[in-house]
């Protein structure tokens, strides 16, 4: 029967997504009146990012919803939000506080109205809803056919109304209290995509299909001016309320165009503001400042501050556009993410704060005729980067990143101080002008010093070169390295092998200086990628059976396989110290393998399959991106700041969902099984005896039993030179029974002050509660009980003890019988050692003449040595047997 886990992963928990900041909806502008400061909300998948307008830091991030979000509204205490037919309330950007049920669609549009908010589904229902009551107050219901609504607005002024605009063109004025249709609007022979309202009263903007904005006035239903914009249907539309009458309109191309209602013309156009469709669009209020979002994953601040009307960029937030490709930590204190996504970029996201993400650009072939031409034009750009390696040791000096690009021979050399790409473009000469060979590069790495980068090409080649000068410095093999497409490079910490790894199943290690290839293995299957821990010398290979064989480079040997994946591995990293190999691969599963003991520690699936991961250097973090998505997620290592029990896995472990990070707070789980397993460490508790064979020592400090055949020697050191001086006024104690545990000694009885201070003998003759044990032992013949009452006693009771059993002081040779034969039980189970030799010590010593004269205390004695001479013979055996083995694990190659 599998294992179910409760908690998905042991080791890594979700931490936060980087690089998430827009999709395709339009953002929502609020103002907080406390902070007298604007904040941005933006909707990334199932939840909404807010951030603040000042530095475009991110200030909070909600808690997930069950779908993605659809439409975002907000007003002064609330954040709408539409996904699927509900409609959530969000209260302090964060916790859901009113959920609103009732549409029988997918809701699309919301407009917050006073008290109430306004949703429309795709059935074409508008609902009123009370906020606080979450009840229906009014439902309206309209013919697709004749009245589709596309837009919804509250003209400003206008109590108790709102705006339609439909997709046949026309719009609607509705009293929402009194349930009428004030005025009808004939429209333009257009749907309508935007209604904003205008600085002035009265005045509303209309963005229609065919890409006119029509500035009307719904008092009088007279159009005041028309606009028409070339690049399709308007997206969105704000007005300036600075002083300046400009009116800005977004496109579906990413343009934005600027309109001076004074002079009613066309002032400015902001080409390629975005490289999707204008989402959002929002004018501060009574500031020259500009807010644009877009489905490429950016948030952009733009300041109207020079002549001619253009904007300039001020401040920007932006991730990739298309999801990442590969990933790779940068530098080694784990503050850095380097990037390469499918829309051709390489950027840097900071795991600290965002104002530290870096973007290095687009590949091109020429940079300067790529800058004329501009980018979206541009037939010079490189493909997108499909695998790359960085190191930070020179790269002051000179490129520190190589990428190879999908479908291209030539590697690109990146310079991540510059921020762009670097100097030098690697192409091996053989290949000449002719590229119809269709040879593309497929492995790169970097040695550790810097100063040199190898190549793998799908034409079997390895080639090296120098990264300062860019020029050739030779190749692997006479003719290729490999018959078949090189899976991966890798080079040593000092530079002294190079190992690669073809599609013809080789493995190959070869001297970095000399290039001659000094040993070769089989693989047994096709590589998929390669992975070199540098510090351990461990190679981690993956294959197309899906499985993993770890190389180790010094003594040549395949050390490990781990099977269990069941699809292709995508990516693997190794943790900083190289004891855990962590896999990602198409079967949606994230993988921990212990090196050390070739198990599988972890195993947790995810949403969507991981496209590639990497551990910090730091070893605080684990970061992965996913199939069809933008960001790049954080998973914290718990095993930093507790105690973790690493457990190997069944075979037939069946791992549980584990939600993205950034997404959703953890939320607990009923036990159903009280059999499962628990992610926290397990208390180990050490039992009396280990096993029956073994000898245990006992856990008493050694101050309890190693000194006492020096008791007559430390009491005669330590007594006193004086007799103690009686106080004056002696401070009041309640007296105390003596022992190694306190207790309180209270006379019982009334006339307890009254008693004869005259010493009655027969108190003096009383057996100790030890003696009385004894004896009973001696009956019983279970010395469970004596044993237990000398472990509490201190070393002066029990010498005072054992001097008290010998028959001249009131003992007897029955009791002095006793105690041997307790001795010989403890000898027999071979529990607390140490304690019995110490007890039977300080026994001879005071009692040797006695027992000598006793035949039978002579005869117990004996069978005690018996037992004594037996049981040293056997940990003497014990003792050489570890010795042995100590020896031969510190002398023997394994």
């Amino acid at each position: 029967m599998s294992v179910c886990s409760k908690k998905g992963s042991v080791i890594f928990s979700g931490f936060r997504a980087l690089g998430l900041y827009s999709n395709h909806l339009p953002h929502v502008v609020r103002y907080h009146k406390k902070h007298q400061e604007f904040y941005i909300v933006t909707a990334a998948g199932k939840c909404f990012h807010t951030y603040n307008v000042k530095k475009l830091g991110i200030v909070a991030v909600s808690n997930a919803l069950s779908e993605d979000i659809a439409h975002l509204a907000a007003d002064r205490m609330l954040v709408f939000v539409a996904h699927g037919s509900r409609v959530t309330a969000f209260a302090r950007n964060k916790e859901a506080v009113h959920t609103y049920i009732g549409h029988g669609a997918n809701v699309h549009l919301l407009l917050p109205f006073g008290d109430h908010v306004i949703s429309v589904d795709r059935d074409n229902i508008v609902i009123i809803w009370d906020v606080e009551s979450e009840e229906e107050y009014l439902q309206l219901k309209f013919d697709k056919m004749s009245f589709e609504v596309s837009a919804v607005m509250h003209p400003s002024t206008y109590l108790n109304k709102i705006l339609l605009g439909s997709a046949q063109g026309g719009l609607q004025l509705w009293n929402v209290k009194s349930n009428k249709l004030l005025y009808s609007f004939g429209g333009w022979g257009s749907g309508v995509t935007v209604l904003q309202q205008s600085p002035a009263m009265d005045v509303v903007g209309v963005g229609l299909a065919s890409g006119q904005i029509i500035i009307h006035n719904i008092k009088y239903d007279e159009s005041l001016m028309t606009f028409q914009q070339d690049w399709g249907p308007v997206t969105a539309i704000s007005f300036r309320t600075d002083g300046h009458p400009v009116m800005a309109a977004g496109s579906p191309v990413g343009h934005i165009g600027l309109w001076d209602l004074a002079d009613k013309k066309l002032i400015g156009q902001m080409r390629d503001a975005h490289s999707t469709a204008i989402a959002g669009l929002t004018f501060l209020h009574a500031e020259p400042l500009l807010i644009t979002n877009g489905a490429d994953n950016a948030i952009r601040v733009w300041i109207f501050d020079a002549p001619g009307g253009g904007g300039r960029l001020l401040r920007h937030r932006m991730g990739h556009s298309a999801p990442p490709t590969k990933i790779h930590h940068h530098g080694q204190n784990g503050q850095q993410i380097l990037s390469a996504g499918q829309d051709g970029t390489l950027q840097s996201f900071s795991t600290v704060h965002e104002r530290f993400n870096k973007s290095l650009g687009h590949g091109s072939i020429n940079k300067k005729k790529s800058k004329k031409k501009g980018l979206k034009y541009d037939s010079l750009k490189l493909p997108a980067i499909t695998t790359f390696a960085s190191e930070t040791a020179r790269q002051s000096d000179w490129d520190g990143i190589i990428a190879c690009h999908r479908g291209y021979v030539t590697a690109t050399t990146w310079n991540y101080q510059k921020t762009s790409m670097g100097a030098h473009k690697l192409e091996p000469g053989r290949f000449g002008k002719n590229r119809a060979l269709n040879v593309h590069a497929t492995a790169v790495d970097i040695t550790s010093c810097g100063n040199f980068v190898v190549i793998g090409l799908s034409s079997g080649h390895i080639d090296v070169y120098n990264m300062q000068s860019g020029f050739h410095r030779g190749q692997y093999g006479q003719d290729r390295a490999h018959d078949g497409p090189v899976r991966g490079v890798a080079v040593d910490s000092l530079n002294q092998m190079t190992v690669s790894a073809g599609a013809d199943k080789l493995l190959k290690v070869w001297k970095f200086k000399s290039k001659e290839l000094v040993y070769t293995a089989e693989l047994g299957a096709s590589p998929a990628g390669t992975l070199l821990h540098r510090d351990s010398g461990m190679l981690a290979i993956s294959l197309d059976d899906f499985t993993l064989k770890i190389f180790d480079m010094e003594t040549r040997r395949f050390v490990r396989k781990f099977a269990g994946h069941r699809g292709q591995v995508n990516d693997m990293t190794f943790s900083p110290d190289g004891r855990w190999l962590i896999t990602a691969a198409m079967d949606c599963t994230i993988r921990t393998w212990d090196l050390p003991t070739g198990c599988l520690v972890d195993c947790f699936l995810v949403d969507a399959a991981v496209v590639s991961i990497t551990m910090s250097p730091t070893g605080d973090f684990l970061a992965s991106s996913h199939v069809d998505s933008l960001g790049i997620y954080l998973w914290s290592n718990k095993t930093l700041c507790s105690m973790v029990s690493l457990r190997p896995l069944p075979s037939d472990y069946e791992p549980t969902v584990v939600t993205l990070p950034g997404t959703c707070p953890v939320q607990d789980i009923d036990d159903e099984d009280d059999d499962t397993p628990s992610d926290e460490m397990i208390e180990y508790v050490s039992p009396e005896q280990l096993d029956e064979q073994l000898v245990t020592l006992s856990l008493l400090p050694e101050s309890r039993w190693k000194n006492l055949l020096n008791l007559d020697i430390i009491k005669k050191r330590n007594k006193p030179k004086e007799p103690p001086r009686v106080p004056k006024a002696a401070p009041f104690f309640i007296p105390t029974v003596a022992g190694l545990v306190p207790q309180f000694s209270i006379s019982e009885g009334a006339d307890a002050d009254e008693q004869s201070k005259v010493v009655n003998f027969g108190v003096l003759a009383q057996k100790s509660s030890f003696y009385v044990k004894l004896e009973e032992a001696w009956i019983s013949n279970n010395y469970t009980g004596p044993v237990q009452q000398l472990k509490e006693m201190g070393p002066s009771a029990i010498d005072s003890e054992l001097l008290g059993l010998a028959p001249d002081v009131g003992g007897a040779i029955e009791v002095m019988q006793s105690f041997l034969r307790m001795i010989g039980s403890m000898l027999d189970s071979k529990r607390d050692f140490d304690l019995a030799q110490a007890y039977l010590a300080l026994f001879l010593k005071l009692h040797l003449r006695t027992i000598s004269q006793e035949p039978e205390l002579m005869e117990e004695a004996l069978k005690v040595s018996d037992r004594l001479k037996e049981t040293w013979t056997n940990m003497q055996t014990l003792f050489n047997q570890s010795l042995c083995l100590l020896a031969y694990t510190k002398s023997a190659l394994l």
